[in-house]
């Protein structure tokens, strides 16, 4: 397939689009691919927010694509910069990024989107991690969900597969919001050009402050923070931005982020 992810960029956001019907399932150069694309997010100074989606009405992804498999893609193979889908694992993306989960959203899919930072759902997703039934393991899902919903929820849907629809979902709280189908990319748009008008260095401290500190005390992160010893939180105390955010509310005006 030439083009298993559409890109398309508008103003500061940056939306991608998983097209690989008919189940918008992930094999190894697809995972390369996305690696490659939020590589480039993170590193590009005029992108701030990015939107992950998937082609079609029926599926967000399916995860890791089994055909391929079968055909010798390896499941511990080289999944590119990244990890599996270009976001679990890439360092330092210090964004936003938004996914609107527009189907059955399970496996890998599923890892995908828990490694954004919002959720939003059209109202017939579904969720699921069935890789019990397929005899390996949700290696992502089984770091990352525990720590975001109840724990025995969390080891129900790793322990037998079962599936969520999106109400459950939200009920748990991994999904932010849901939507009418045709409706959830407008909100998702709506969502990512607020974020573009925000202050960019506040987001990336934001985003390493929780992602540095999720293994350490409180004291210890704080301690970090008032010490500068955060590379966001250095680089933000220095900014024209920091700056700025104090005299447009001191001259109630809005602000105007450079960024620097």
């Amino acid at each position: 397939m030439s083009n298993p992810i559409r890109t398309r960029q508008v103003g500061a956001v940056l939306e991608v689009i998983i097209d690989r019907p008919k189940a918008n399932a992930i094999d190894l150069a697809t995972s390369r691919t996305m690696g490659l694309i939020f590589r480039d997010f993170r590193d590009d100074p005029s992108l701030r927010v990015a939107i992950i989606s998937g082609s079609g009405e029926k599926f967000f992804c399916a995860g890791w694509d089994l055909k391929a498999a079968a055909a010798g893609d390896a499941v511990d193979g080289d999944y590119g910069v990244g990890g599996f889908g270009g976001l679990q694992e890439l360092r330092d993306l210090n964004k936003p990024v938004i996914c609107a989960v527009n189907g059955i959203c399970c496996g890998g899919g599923l890892e995908i989107a828990l490694s954004a930072d919002l959720i939003l759902a059209a109202e017939h997703a579904t969720f699921a991690l069935p890789e019990i039934r397929s005899g390996t393991v949700a290696d992502a899902a089984s770091v990352k969900l525990p720590k975001r919903i109840p724990y025995h929820i969390a080891m129900d849907m790793l322990l037998t597969g079962r599936w969520l629809d999106v109400q459950e979902a939200h009920r748990w709280g991994f999904v932010n919001e849901i939507l009418a189908a045709d409706k959830l990319m407008e909100r998702a748009w709506d969502l990512a050009r607020l974020l573009e008008s925000g202050p960019p260095l506040v987001y990336a401290a934001i985003k390493e402050i929780v992602r540095e500190s999720e293994g350490s005390t409180f004291q210890t992160a704080m301690n970090k923070i008032t010490k500068r010893q955060f590379a966001t939180v250095d680089r933000l105390y220095s900014s024209e931005d920091q700056l700025e955010g104090a005299r447009a509310f001191a001259e109630k005006r809005s602000p105007d982020w450079k960024g620097r």
